[in-house]
């Protein structure tokens, strides 16, 4: 009460006393010795007022000092009897601040002594926090009040904001810094909820959090940046919820974007088996879900932009089916009925499941409000013609999307073209009337070519079903020519780019050039992607007659496949399918050595690796297919026969048993001659161009008596034609 009257008594003479001593500093002139401030320093700031930082330097002796600077002023002295120098040059260097006069802001600010002031500032709040605890001490006086902490931190802070306006953003993030180790050194536990009651140290300090990670970006810094945000979100700053949401989304998008691998966190204090992210993905990934948390909870407001981080964070992670089911957890009202189906669909779509995908995509375009669906419908489109269902709707719905682009975006409809255009390949391939399927595939191919006239830059996928297009129609020079245009486009950067062009020479016969072109790619290409790469330089050696460089080749791709398959290194898995893929190389690549063993007459290296595949998978089209192949060069054509029925039975389409069925049939003479015919029917219903069945159906009509020699001479001569362009696999 004592001093509340004193402070009252003198009150008057508290704001002279400031505008004297502030006129004193503008002027570089000394307080008279009555009048110092009770300091070791002196307020001599000649240096300033000469220095020409300001043009207005003569008018501020004469301007009127702001309200909130002497109040601020006046709050000091009340608490601690006087103002200090360092006091005295953070008022001065905020007043320039607010006027604009960055330098010479700047400059007063440069003048306050930070070592000697954080070292004060820390025992001052230390010792904020101890009276707070246990009041029997708080009569222990501070080295500095809190209205000084908050002004000389605002000081530190404003010379950050001055040096980044200046652009010396490594200088600025430093000086910001020192606010935050201060603080974090004096309450190494954190703020505590009574510090809410200073409400310009909790203002200073949330600016400060969130200005130090944007210096660093600005200063071409993302460690110091990832570092920062870290300490913000993992210290206790006593933050408010919308400013640490803030904070949380922009440390995601740094992580998902910036380029710079962060390492992992480490965590002061965690629970037991609790999970610490190991890469920038996984973090991001996390401080995302929990963004999504807070919205379901209604702490914050909806952000449209963290589903479009996390779909693509969790992408290119391989865990779409996860961002399926935070869709599918979403408030309906958030998301509307399209956008969550084609969300999902493409999610199903991503993990290899299809037809959830475009059962998905069906319900949507079925209902009576599609209207503007041109993507879901360029979607449904392109998963049909991959799976070869619902064809006519596809063509459909890819017609529909043309209608609805009416020729808006020139992009659009050369990718709906070439849409069209692989449906219509699709559908020449199922039809059974030779007239019908020349007209599809003539179809297809003027809808590519449209497609490629539309094109405002080169697409790589519309000149790769060009080229595969012309490759089946055996137009193989037109072929050629797009094949090289589309590793050029690709810049060497796909492996199924290099692979169709040596199908295409070797359909050219030209197979020394096709392994050159193999052995190119392998060169180029990591370990993990040389899978298909080695099968084909395999079959080109294969067809050369060298089969024990291709034994040795298929074993080097074994031995690749079955490492990638044990490793458990998560940043070489990109999705799931590609997993499931390569074991099903893997179990090809055991039936091809296996033939080749059964050429080489190794009975025994044979059956070890169809019992190798076997444990792979025991239903396999094509295990049985090459067993049977092993039993009919033993000469057991009865064991051959049932093999090649059970891998009929396994797979009913199997074009290669079969044509080998019908081989032994006719070979054992038993069944009518329509039987066999019937077996190498369907084969060529499901294969046009395989040379093997043609050459086959033209024997049988050779040694049936009642059909005419010109069938047969047909049969021959569709073989020889098809066998003189057959490439080593087939183009598609």
């Amino acid at each position: 009460m004592a001093i509340k009257k004193w402070i009252n008594r003198r009150g008057f003479s508290v704001r002279g006393r400031f505008q004297k001593m502030m006129k004193c500093i503008w002027s570089g002139q000394q307080l008279r010795v009555d009048d110092t401030i009770a300091s070791s320093e002196s307020l001599a700031t000649r240096d300033y007022s000469v220095s020409g930082y300001s043009s207005r330097a003569g008018e501020m002796v004469e301007t009127k000092v702001d309200n909130s600077n002497i109040e601020e002023a006046e709050s000091s002295l009340r608490e601690s009897g006087y103002l200090n120098y360092e006091e005295a040059r953070a008022l001065l260097g905020r007043l320039e601040y607010q006027k604009g006069n960055i330098e010479a802001a700047l400059h007063v600010f440069e003048g306050i002594d930070v070592s000697a002031v954080t070292s004060k500032m820390k025992v001052s709040l230390s010792r904020r926090c101890e009276q707070n605890r246990r009041r029997s001490q708080s009569d222990a006086a501070p080295a500095m009040s809190m209205h000084a902490v908050s002004l000389l931190l605002e000081a530190i802070f404003l010379k950050a904001k001055s040096l980044q306006h200046l652009g010396r953003f490594g200088e600025a993030g430093q000086s910001c810094k020192v606010i935050l180790d201060t603080v974090e050194s004096a309450l190494p536990e954190g703020l505590h909820d009574n510090f809410s009651t200073d409400c310009k140290l909790l203002e200073i300090l949330n600016k400060a959090v969130e200005l130090l990670p944007e210096l660093w970006k600005l200063a071409g810094d993302p460690q110091e940046a990832i570092l920062s945000y870290r300490r913000a979100l993992l210290y206790y700053w006593n933050l408010d919820t919308g400013t640490k949401a803030k904070l949380e989304k922009e440390f995601a998008i740094l992580l998902l974007y910036s380029g710079a691998e962060a390492s992992p966190p480490n965590l002061r204090s965690q629970m037991e088996d609790s999970f610490v992210p190991r890469s920038n993905i996984e973090e991001a990934i996390l401080l995302l879900l929990i963004l999504l948390r807070k919205y379901l909870l209604k702490r914050i407001g909806w952000d449209p932009s963290i589903v479009d981080h996390l779909a693509f964070a969790l992408s290119i992670s391989g865990e779409l089916r996860a961002m399926a089911h935070q869709v599918e957890e979403l408030d309906p009202e958030i998301m509307k009925r399209k956008e969550r189906y084609c969300t999902l669909a493409l999610c199903y779509y991503g993990e290899g499941e299809d037809i959830v995908a475009l059962n998905l995509l069906t319900n949507l375009l079925n209902s009576r409000n599609n209207s503007d669906c041109i993507l879901e419908l360029l979607l449904a489109s392109k998963i049909c013609g991959e799976n070869m269902s619902s064809i006519a709707e596809g063509i459909d719905w890819t017609r529909n999307a043309l209608a609805g682009l009416n020729g808006r975006c020139g992009q659009m409809v050369s990718k709906a073209n070439c849409l069209l255009g692989v449906l219509l390949s699709a559908q020449s391939r199922s039809v059974s009337a030779d007239s019908e399927r020349i007209l599809k595939q003539t179809q297809a191919i003027e809808v590519l070519e449209t497609a490629e006239k539309m094109m405002r830059e080169r697409d790589p996928y519309i000149v790769f079903h060009l080229c595969l297009e012309n490759a089946e129609q055996r137009k193989l020079d037109v072929a050629l020519n797009y094949a090289k245009q589309l590793l050029k486009l690709e810049a060497g950067s796909n492996v199924k780019g290099y692979v169709l062009l040596a199908r295409i020479l070797s359909a050219q016969k030209r197979f020394v050039d096709a392994e050159t072109v193999i052995n190119a790619a392998l060169d180029q290409t990591g370990k993990w992607d040389q899978g298909e790469l080695l099968r084909t330089k395999a079959k080109l050696q294969i067809a050369q007659g060298q089969l024990k460089n291709a034994v040795e080749t298929y074993t080097h791709l074994l031995a690749v496949l079955q490492v990638q398959y044990k490793s458990s290194d998560a940043g070489k898995k990109l999705l799931k399918s590609k997993g499931k893929w390569n074991r099903s190389m893997e179990m090809d690549t055991w039936h091809d050595l296996a033939n080749v063993y059964v050429s080489l007459s190794q009975w025994r290296d044979a059956e070890i690796c169809l019992s190798k595949s076997k444990a792979i998978s025991p239903f396999s089209a094509t295990r049985w297919y090459s067993t049977g192949l092993l039993n009919e060069a033993k000469g057991f054509h009865q064991e051959a026969l049932r093999s090649y029925r059970k891998a009929l039975d396994v797979e009913p389409t199997h074009v290669p048993s079969l044509i080998s069925t019908a081989c032994i049939l006719r070979q054992l003479g038993g069944p009518s001659m329509p039987i066999v015919r019937s077996f190498l029917t369907d084969a060529l219903r499901l294969d046009r161009t395989n040379p093997t069945a043609w050459y086959n159906l033209g024997l049988l009509y050779k040694s049936d008596t009642g059909a005419s020699d010109l069938e047969a001479a047909e049969c021959f001569e569709a073989a020889a034609l098809l066998e003189e362009s057959a490439p080593v696999e087939p183009f598609r």
